[in-house]
């Protein structure tokens, strides 16, 4: 006799994490400390990311819009994700569908709007849809629902992230928290109880791939690197078999959807068989690897491109972990395998990983976790430090969950300059007069170099907390300091909110603002360099070379002095073209002396 399960109305609600991803979505929940994927009465985990919308209002989500989408393409959104935080004008957006878009209006915002039986609906809104269709699933197994996790691609913006945090708003949800899918996937294997690691993220799903290294640093997961194809998936090889199979049985073009069909039956029967034959059409496991290896030659070059940015090597990772359907492939894993040299984990279902881990990840953030490891709340507002110009760089944008940390390198303007003042501040303004100051510190006992060779690398770490470490190091020397602020003190909710108002309002005369200063810095740095050149080099100076380069210095100047940043742009340009060729006549002379009275193999043996 099977159990059932009583529900007890007294019991606190429970959270749950959600995959919303861009071909199929899912809902899981931890339960007796172990993450579950919640099936539907016909036990179907996935929910296909498309909403179809009636003539009479009606709003199908999953399957039953998937059978619509051929009769209704127009009235039916498929791929929503890829719209996110896109906006109406943007060159990629028409490509991505067979839509009828609304013209953004004067004064609104350029958000992507789809006309739909008459009605607007912005991806957010289509997003909400798909969510309150998974919410829907999470009730009927748990019937009293908490906070949700959802989780977005590491490599999503803010728009994007806002987005989907809107989308779950608008859906009735608590959303706790947005998680980067890379993430998530490892929390889903319990890496995070490992404490250190470097770890590499292969999601080859339906329609994209992405791959992303990941260290694990005390227990705090930092994205190292991201790569991957929004244009590769599983769909592009069910397209290559279906092309095979219209040229085995003769058939022609507008067969196509019957092919892909049979592809998709073939591709699946091929994971456990080495030979699968549907409607008398045969294909070997074989001729299926053949026919992939292009896709999964593309995928090695974006693994090897990520591995190269993170400054890594293949047998440094700890762990590669399968994310995506499309990696239940054998040719997939085996491929995965002969790139990163080790065995992916591939222990938990791959399409089901994600969602997984944003459940524990909720879970601990419900608090009914029985260890110890923190991934709590997120910055409200970026943090940066100061450059030239009075510019802010931002190195830690807002709404990153935390903890997390990134760095960024930089050097000096002047020459013989001996230490850096570093001045972190926090905000979204461009200028830092228009930011909250957090801290000044000044790296000091730098030997005097010329301009540009020092460099000086910053790293800001937030940790669960809160806490923000400021790390700077002068990497010739290896000078170095660490101080602790705390970012978010002293700022209430209301005083974010207000930040965040003064940057939307002041948007456009910010980045005026920010351009000015940047082409000033950079009119003067340049004028600086051609005034020295000129004093130390006056013996590589052509006939009536001179005459030209000081007027064109002049006009940089000039232009410096005004609040027209493309005048200063044209004044910058015209300057390096009147000192081109002495330029180039310093650059030979100094090749020339570094390689004076050395060897031809030498000098290979040192490049190669």
């Amino acid at each position: 006799m099977a159990l059932l399960e009583i529900f007890d109305p007294k019991a606190p609600p429970k959270p749950i994490g959600i995959d919303l991803g861009t071909t199929n979505s899912l809902v899981a929940f931890v339960q007796n400390e172990r993450p579950q994927a919640i099936a539907d009465c016909d036990q179907d985990f996935l929910v296909p990311s498309v909403v179809n919308y009636g003539p009479k209002g009606e709003v199908l989500v999953g399957r039953l819009a998937v059978a619509r989408a051929a009769l209704e393409p127009r009235d039916t959104i498929v791929s929503v994700k890829r719209f996110m935080g896109r906006g109406a004008n943007d060159a990629e957006t028409r490509r991505l569908g067979p839509y009828e878009f609304v013209p953004a209006k004067a004064g609104e915002s350029n958000v992507v709007r789809f006309r739909v039986r008459g009605r607007e609906l912005t991806p957010v809104e289509v997003s909400a849809d798909i969510l309150r269709a998974l919410k829907r699933r999470a009730e009927d197994e748990l019937t009293n629902i908490g906070g949700v996790v959802i989780t977005v691609p590491a490599y999503f913006d803010d728009a994007q992230r806002q987005a989907t945090k809107d989308a779950g708003r608008l859906a009735g949800l608590d959303v706790l928290r947005l998680l980067n899918e890379p993430t998530a996937a490892a929390l889903a294997y319990g890496l995070e109880k490992k404490k250190n690691g470097l770890f590499c993220v292969y999601d080859l799903g339906g329609g994209t791939f992405d791959v992303t290294i990941l260290l694990l640093e005390d227990g705090v997961f930092q994205v190292k690197s991201t790569g991957g194809d929004s244009a590769l998936g599983g769909d592009d090889m069910d397209r290559l078999v279906a092309e095979e199979v219209l040229n085995v049985r003769g058939g022609s073009p507008t067969e196509i959807r019957a092919a892909l069909d049979m592809a998709r039956q073939m591709k699946h029967g091929l994971t456990d068989a080495s030979e699968v034959v549907v409607e008398d059409t045969r294909l070997t496991r074989e001729r299926f690897d053949a026919l992939i290896q292009p896709l999964l030659d593309r995928t090695g070059i974006a693994c090897r491109r990520a591995l190269k940015d993170a400054g890594i090597k293949p047998e440094q990772l700890d762990g590669v972990i399968l994310v995506g359907g499309s990696t239940r492939v054998p040719a997939v894993r085996a491929y995965v395998q002969k790139v990163f040299g080790k065995e992916p984990l591939a222990d938990i279902d791959p399409e089901q990983v994600v969602a997984m881990g944003a459940a524990v990840q909720a879970d601990l953030l419900a608090g009914d976790a029985q260890d110890d490891v923190l991934l709590l709340d997120v910055l409200p507002l970026s943090l940066g430090i100061e450059v030239g110009g009075g510019i802010v760089d931002k190195i830690l944008p807002r709404n990153t969950t935390i903890p997390t940390g990134a760095r960024a390198t930089y050097t000096t303007q002047e020459d013989k300059q001996t230490g850096f003042e570093i001045h972190v501040v926090q905000g979204e303004r461009e200028l830092v007069q228009d930011c909250r100051s957090l801290a000044r510190f000044t790296l000091k006992g730098i030997p005097p170099m010329a301009a540009g060779m020092a460099k000086l690398e910053v790293e800001l770490k937030v940790d669960a907390d809160g806490l923000l470490a400021v790390h700077a190091k002068e990497l010739v020397t290896g000078i170095e300091q660490t101080v602790e602020v705390k970012p978010s003190y002293g700022l209430d909710d209301e005083a974010v909110e207000k930040m965040l108002l003064d940057a939307l309002d002041h948007g456009e005369e910010d980045l005026l603002a920010r351009r000015i200063a940047e082409e000033r810095v950079e009119a003067h740095r340049i004028v600086a360099a051609t005034k020295k050149a000129l004093d130390t080099d006056a013996a590589l100076l052509g006939d009536g070379e001179r005459p030209k380069i000081e007027a064109a210095i002049r006009a940089a100047e000039d232009a410096a002095q005004g609040t027209e940043p493309h005048r200063m742009h044209s004044a910058i340009e015209a300057l390096d073209l009147a000192s081109k060729e002495f330029a180039t006549r310093r650059m030979n002379r100094a090749i020339a002396r570094a390689f004076e009275g050395r060897k031809v193999d030498d000098v290979a043996t040192e490049v190669g």
